[in-house]
Order: C-alpha cells, then structure tokens, then sequence
C-alpha cells in the first residue's frame, strides 16, 4: 500500500478509538489500538480492528493479526504505541507482525517502558519491514498518558474532576451535598469511571455524601473501577454504601501508619483492603501512596474527592488531568471550590486548556504539556 500522509492519519484515528476501549480493564498494560489495512484494488480496505485484551493480554497487535490471518501479509499495521520487543508472557509483537508478512508498520508513538524504548520499531526495521513513527502522536500521548506517568514518573496519571457552580461553589452551607451539574454532564462522568483502573474521593467526600461510586450507564455496569478512600484515621463507617459493596466491587483505602488495627480488621472482615502510608503536612504522602498503586500496576486515577483532597493533590503537582464541570446557575451561600492562588497554580502547570459543552454545563480541560 503506497503511504499516503492523509491517510496514515485517518487509519491511526480509528486506532486510537478503537484502542480506547481497553481503558480502564488492561492494566497494567497501556490500552493499544491496532488497525490492519490492505490494498485490494479499489483502495484500502481495513481487514483487522485490535485492541489490548482484558488483563493486558492478548495484545492489540496480536489481537488483530488473528483476526486477519493470511490478509496480514504485504499489509500496513497501524499501532498506537510502538510494538513491544521482549519476551514475557508471549514473544514480541514487533517478531509477530514481521512472521505475519506485515509489510509496513505505521506507530504513534515510541514506548517509555525501558525494554522498548525505540528496539520494537528497530526490531522490524531489521526485519525488513517499512516504518513510519509519529502520526497523530500529541493525541496517542493523551491516550496512553496512564502508562507513560507509571513508567517515567512512577505513579499513575491523576484525572482532576470538579463539578463547580456559577459562582465556584462545590456544595451547599456547611458543606451540604447539592446537586450542581445536568444529567448529560453525570453521564460523561460514570463513562470517565469506566474508562479509569480506580476512582478515588477523601474521607470528606466518603462521609458527606456516601456515595456508591460505581459506574451506572447501562450495558457498562460491569465496568466500575476499584474504588479508593483516602483515609488517614481510618474513619470510613462499617455501615458505608462503599464498605457494604466491598465484596462486589473492590474497594482500598489509603490509611496512616498510626490507624486503628481493629478498625482494619473490621473492614477486611467486609471484603476491603487498607494500605498505610506515612502522615505528611496534616494528611497523608499523597506521593508514596500514588507510587504504591503504580507497583500494583494502577496506570489511571479518577478522583472525585472534594476540594480538600483536590488542594493537595495540585499543591504536590501530582495532577495531570483537570476537568471542571461548571454549571451556568450559580449557588449563593456555599462551599468554595478553589481560592484564586490554587487556580494559577493549576493553569500554569496545565498549560492546555480546551472547552466543551455537556448539555447545559461547560467541561474545561486542563492538561500537561
């Protein structure tokens, strides 16, 4: 197939949405997409859709070469990430693709993982096998930033979500749950959960609103992340939605060195699992509990907590994604999300900024560079 710029990047489009859907189910693995596209006379023609498997495993590659089969040969692959090329579980996807007769290989981006790090694209140029890297790499990064975070930074990428009033309220008088955003923006919301390995609140958000944080779109159930409390005096009651649904869907809590061990027992009686951290600045080490989920192979965290946990995470620079969910009506008397130092600091170290609609609420987007 004779490479075409326009096309090259149309075809990496539909990988990176087709790679999407392993969000949330294939850590520790990053969630490839894979395309295999063909020349059969009237144009190209995509023989082959793959993506990373549940668990990590099949991989995208090797998903789509079997479905494929001989229509792989003299083809062009199209990776979201570039092919793996050591062996662990299964051999390398970089050997695969070259054994399937993949003609050209077409990669978003190289992967940070020391074992690749530019030796899959290498693999088969030495293979033979014609290579082109960087299309639409700016929206490949977005979509494999959990994995690139976990392997350059130690940690998983931290997705930032505030529901804000008119006015930057984030709840009622004294801190009274109220609801703020639409129905179409608490959709988008449940969807961000299923694309996420666990979702998060502080102890505050856990007490003042029980909430059940699962995801609760239709068909999508089964998708709810773990679910995460930070909890330094380990204060969650027995008698939580979260603690009474610990059997069914995962839940951790992130606790001081100096907690209760009884109250620990209670909670794993209930099906929950403490992990201690260190106390540092009147909390706790967001920083040491984050690199703790990085070695249980958490890529993406989704905190919903309140403006509590959201100040510490910014003020440790642990944010990567900030989206803000403001409603048009304002509240009055309330809570305050964010003072006007800890937005500065926010924007400067989210440096891109995009806005969009849900229903009658504005999403804004912050990101890293």
């Amino acid at each position: 197939m004779t490479p075409d710029p326009a096309q090259d990047v149309r075809f990496m489009q539909m990988a990176l949405a087709i790679g999407r859907r392993g969000l949330g189910n294939t850590w520790p693995n990053p969630a490839v997409g894979c395309v295999i596209v063909r020349d059969e006379g009237a144009g190209p023609v995509v023989v082959a859709r793959g993506w990373t498997q549940p668990g990590g495993r099949p991989h995208a590659e090797t998903h789509a070469l079997a479905q494929a089969g001989a229509r792989a040969r003299g083809a062009t692959a199209y990776v979201t990430l570039e092919p793996c090329s050591h062996y662990g579980r299964t051999g390398p996807c970089a050997d695969a693709l070259a054994r399937a007769g993949i003609a050209r290989v077409v990669g978003a981006i190289r992967d940070p993982d020391p074992r690749v790090a530019g030796r899959g694209f290498a693999m088969l140029r030495a293979y033979g096998l014609a290579v082109t890297e960087r299309v639409c790499e700016d929206a490949a990064r977005d979509a494999h930033l959990g994995h690139i975070c976990r392997v350059t930074r130690g940690r998983p990428a931290v997705i930032l979500k505030t529901a804000l009033s008119a006015d930057g309220r984030v709840a009622g008088p004294g801190g009274v749950p109220v609801r703020i955003t639409g129905p179409e923006a608490n959709g988008r919301v449940h969807m961000l959960r299923a694309l996420s390995d666990v979702i998060a609140v502080g102890i505050g958000t856990a007490l003042a609103d029980d909430p059940l944080l699962t995801v609760r779109l239709p068909g999508l159930e089964a998708a709810s992340p773990v679910r995460l409390v930070f909890d330094a005096g380990l204060s969650l009651p027995l008698g939580s939605r979260l603690v009474r649904s610990a059997r069914d869907v995962p839940l951790w809590l992130f606790v001081a060195e100096d907690a209760s061990v009884e109250a620990e027992m209670a909670l794993a009686g209930r099906g929950a699992e403490v992990m201690r951290v260190a106390r540092r600045d009147g909390g706790l080490d967001l920083g040491a509990a984050l690199r703790l989920l990085a070695a249980r192979g958490v890529t993406r965290l989704f905190v919903e907590g309140g403006p509590r946990l959201a100040r510490s995470l910014i003020a440790a620079d642990l944010v990567d994604v900030a989206l803000f969910f403001t409603a048009p009506e304002p509240i009055g008397e309330g809570l305050c999300g964010f003072s006007p130092e800890t937005r500065a600091a926010l924007a400067a170290r989210l440096p891109r900024l995009e806005k969009r609609a849900v229903g009658r609420d504005t999403m804004t987007i912050l990101r890293r560079s």
